[in-house]
């Protein structure tokens, strides 16, 4: 499609959502404005960020107890999957041009794409792969222990296994997480450094947006450390306006499309 040639909506010619992975809380509502304008700092002129979050679920307070003992390993990545297919589906029937999953562990992602034809961006493999353009070693940053072999386990599944030559855990999570940026900063130079001197990184990935880039921009690392940071965010949101600009999707035949209306997804079988 030529670039010319795309349609115009309203005062932009593209619509993205950045898909939370848990409901919106109190939490998350008194950082939206914030978080929603750095989104849309990272975008082209003309492209719409909206941040969105899945319709409330049974089982969305896993997420919240894991998270309050620091023990996030991907369970609660698995039981939210449906309503994050569920809200796909939505963005697309609302004239939505892609999807980008804001977790930076891809939940949902997967499925998501056998339910809509619309582009479903994951940040931890487009990131991957924008990493293994410009570097052969990647050194990964996570949030917490159990970050790591969960994030082991899905860059193996993405065929990078062989790219990644260090995960190391920041140990810091939380909800008052910008009240402690000089921690975060510093530990994360820290380890940041270690994937390189120890490891023999050339490019850096950190995980856990909720850290970086939102309390910690990666352009701060980067001139800390001296390699090139990735920010996962600002990654997905350029691949998704390429894919849209683009005309491109994932493929019907990786990724044979159900077509089913959004009330599919919300209803149960006795209701």
């Amino acid at each position: 499609m030529d670039f010319d040639e795309l349609p115009i909506k309203g005062d932009s010619y593209m619509r993205i959502m950045f898909l939370t992975q848990s409901p919106r809380t109190d939490t998350m509502e008194a950082r939206h404005d914030r978080i929603q304008a750095l989104l849309r700092s990272y975008a082209s002129p003309g492209t719409d960020i909206d941040l969105h979050y899945p319709d409330d679920f049974a089982g969305a307070q896993v997420f919240e107890a894991m998270g309050d003992k620091n023990a996030l390993s991907g369970l609660h990545h698995a039981i939210e999957t449906p309503a994050l297919i569920a809200k796909a589906v939505w963005a697309a029937q609302e004239g939505y041009d892609a999807v980008i999953q804001s977790n930076t562990f891809d939940p949902g992602v997967e499925a998501s794409r056998l339910a809509v034809g619309i582009p479903v961006v994951g940040l931890l493999r487009t990131a991957l792969h924008v990493g293994a353009t410009l570097a052969d070693r990647i050194g990964i940053l996570v949030p917490l222990e159990g970050h790591v072999p969960y994030t082991r386990r899905l860059v193996r599944s993405y065929g990078m296994g062989d790219r990644i030559v260090g995960v190391r855990s920041l140990g810091i999570y939380g909800k008052e997480l910008e009240s402690d940026k000089p921690r975060i900063l510093d530990k994360a130079t820290e380890l940041m450094q270690r994937l390189v001197e120890d490891d023999g990184s050339e490019l850096l990935l950190p995980l856990g947006g909720a850290l970086i880039p939102y309390v910690v921009d990666p352009l701060e690392l980067q001139e800390r450390v001296g390699v090139q940071v990735i920010n996962t965010k600002a990654v997905g949101i350029g691949m998704a306006e390429l894919y849209v600009r683009l005309g491109l999707t994932h493929s019907p035949l990786t990724y044979p499309q159900a077509e089913l209306g959004h009330g599919a997804f919300v209803s149960s079988v006795l209701s």
